[in-house]
């Protein structure tokens, strides 16, 4: 029997899922490639908070899934909603790569190094807030399309600078020659970001029992504390919201951030514990930050507690 993994067809969604791919057929599976064409990717010159957010990258492959026309499912974690279809499970996390972002410019240099002024492209509400926390005068403006169209809008001059997830640049292989990593204490990533999450059917046990083979136990209980911390907010697409879990040895800390639309106020806070609690210390962040009056900023970006 050959096993059909469903994959966004960008090359960086390939490269992604042929990483699963081929951890799988050394495995001894024989393993297909299903490229599948996602809402996110049609919609590709939109806005996608007013079409639906990230889960417009995920659907098809869902839907895909629940109609037994592929057997496996990989995503960029950071793509999928923190509620998952009824029948569907996230199977397997493999390791995570850098969850950093990366400012990319055309001459070098730091944020600081950035022009008064300077354009700089994301379509994140996440990095929005955080940029302009730090720099206020610069000119954020969204930008769309798969990495490879990123870049040539900086070299063409579209942009004076970009910021990118750095773990698609580095499983992509791409070098910028202008590149700053931005890091996690001032630029807290988005949930889930460098994690791959590798989803299947509930009541497929054997499917399940092959794909632990190739979860990451570390990884794992850094993908639980950060979706759990997005379920119990409640968080739409619509609001600035960061995750980051890190593990020291046995012990788990993560930090998160809610913030306003027009990052006027931005709630941060951060709690540690075992690994093993992964799931408890995300609601535990969440409710803390809740009660700081996280939820009338949720509310106010249309997101409100689930």
């Amino acid at each position: 029997m050959t096993l059909r993994v469903g994959t966004r067809g960008s090359r960086l969604a390939v490269v992604q899922a042929s990483w699963v791919a081929d951890a799988l057929r050394g495995l001894g599976a024989e393993v297909e490639l299903v490229p599948l064409k996602t809402s996110g990717d049609r919609l590709a010159q939109v806005a996608l908070a007013d079409f639906g957010g990230k889960a417009l990258f995920v659907k098809e492959i869902e839907e895909a899934l629940l109609a037994h026309r592929v057997d496996v499912g990989v995503h960029s974690l950071k793509d999928m909603p923190a509620a998952l279809p009824a029948g569907l499970v996230l199977a397997a996390f493999p390791p995570r790569e850098d969850p950093r972002d990366v400012l990319l410019t055309r001459s070098g240099g730091d944020l600081d190094a950035l022009p008064r002024g300077a354009r700089v492209g994301t379509s994140s509400l996440r990095r929005r807030i955080l940029l302009l926390a730090r720099r206020p005068d610069l000119t954020i403006e969204p930008i769309r399309g798969n990495v490879e169209t990123r870049l040539a809008k900086l070299d063409r001059g579209e942009y004076d600078a970009l910021v990118m997830a750095g773990a698609g640049l580095k499983r992509l292989g791409v070098v910028p020659a202008h590149s700053w990593l931005l890091q996690t204490e001032e630029f807290l990533p988005a949930v889930g970001q460098g994690i791959l999450g590798v989803e299947a059917r509930q009541a497929d046990r054997e499917m399940l029992e092959l794909l632990r083979r190739v979860d990451d136990t570390r990884t794992r209980m850094q993908a639980v504390a950060e979706r759990s911390f997005l379920l119990a907010l409640g968080a739409g697409c619509h609001t600035p919201v960061a995750g980051y879990a890190r593990l020291d040895g046995d012990a788990l800390t993560i930090s998160g951030l809610v913030a306003s639309l027009d990052g006027a106020t931005m709630l941060q806070s951060s709690v540690s514990g075992p690994g093993a609690a992964a799931e408890a210390l995300g609601r535990k962040l969440a409710d803390e930050l809740l009660a700081r009056g996280a939820g009338p900023l949720l509310e106010a970006s249309g997101g409100a507690r689930a």
